[in-house]
């Protein structure tokens, strides 16, 4: 695969205040850190260095990361590692439903690299994930965030058969910055996933995600807003851009709280059901509270 140009503009020097979250400790993180590592399970918590770790482990919430955790493509701002893709585990799908268990969870959210080598991009797994949480924890409500299956919508319609409570697919940054940011995914293809997931299954709710702080412009944030509204995506996350190491593309700023605030409003008037924006936000942050209050607009877009 090619290598990713990273652009060597200077980033801001110094981490904001506001953009500080605490370490990672106590004794729930410790607990969940251990059954993670106990079941040979990823979460996108530590493989992509959320910061938001401490708090959800904390509160016995993760994003489990299926397929391995090794991603065939190469965007510049993810810490999941790249290369070869490991063999698919088929037993994966019951030790996510243990862990969903053992954790006491009532929602769950399923996340995966991306795996281009295989024809459904890994829609199989999902759907059999979903299956093992739902025979193990009666009544755990279930998020995918999917990868977008090289616009395979056969692929789509294999996670929607097994009904998930919530679709979710980042556009991640605007159309201009895709061959930046996201080597080997296109805006339009992302953009028609979540229009078909609609289309197959009206009323599960469909959700999507922007990182901020990546050179782009308030206008251009605006327009894919309103392109997520125009293929009626119901909820929205809207969050900071942080560098995972020097070897990632540089943030071209911090976007103030303020900014977030208005991007909320402005969500809210074109008609998502549910908005989290503010600069520690990621795609599953408080995703339970989010499905919950979407459910009964989703289904009129």
């Amino acid at each position: 695969m090619p290598a990713v140009l990273i652009d060597i503009a200077p980033a801001p020097s110094k981490r904001p205040e506001w953009l500080r979250a605490p370490a990672p400790a106590g004794e729930n993180y410790q607990d969940i850190k251990q059954l993670v590592g106990r079941l040979r399970l990823h979460t996108v918590c530590e493989s992509a260095a959320c910061p938001n770790v401490g708090e959800c482990w904390n509160h016995r919430t993760a994003t489990f990361m299926i397929l391995g955790n090794v991603c065939t493509r190469r965007c510049g701002f993810c810490a999941v590692e790249k290369g070869a893709p490991l063999p698919v585990d088929y037993d994966e799908p019951r030790r996510v439903a243990e862990a969903v268990a053992a954790m006491g969870l009532q929602f769950a959210v399923i996340t995966s690299v991306n795996r281009d080598d295989r024809e459904d991009g890994g829609a199989e797994l999902f759907a059999l994930v979903i299956g093992a949480i739902r025979r193990r924890v009666e009544g755990c409500g279930v998020e995918v965030l999917v990868p977008d299956f090289q616009g395979s919508r056969a692929a789509v319609e294999t996670v929607l058969e097994a009904a998930p409570d919530v679709f979710n697919h980042n556009t991640e940054t605007v159309p201009r910055l895709y061959r930046r940011v996201r080597l080997g995914a296109r805006y339009e293809r992302s953009l028609d996933v979540l229009a078909h997931a609609k289309r197959t299954a009206p009323a599960v709710p469909t959700k999507s995600g922007l990182m901020l702080g990546l050179g782009e412009t308030n206008a251009e944030i605006l327009q894919v807003m309103r392109d997520l509204r125009a293929n009626r995506v119901d909820i929205l996350t809207l969050g900071q851009y942080l560098r995972p190491s020097p070897k990632h593309l540089p943030i071209v700023r911090y976007a103030p709280p303020e900014e977030f605030a208005e991007l909320r409003v402005a969500a809210r008037e074109m008609g998502f059901g549910h908005v989290e924006a503010g600069p520690l936000v990621r795609s599953s942050y408080h995703a339970s509270g989010l499905a919950n209050g979407t459910k009964s607009i989703s289904s009129h877009g």
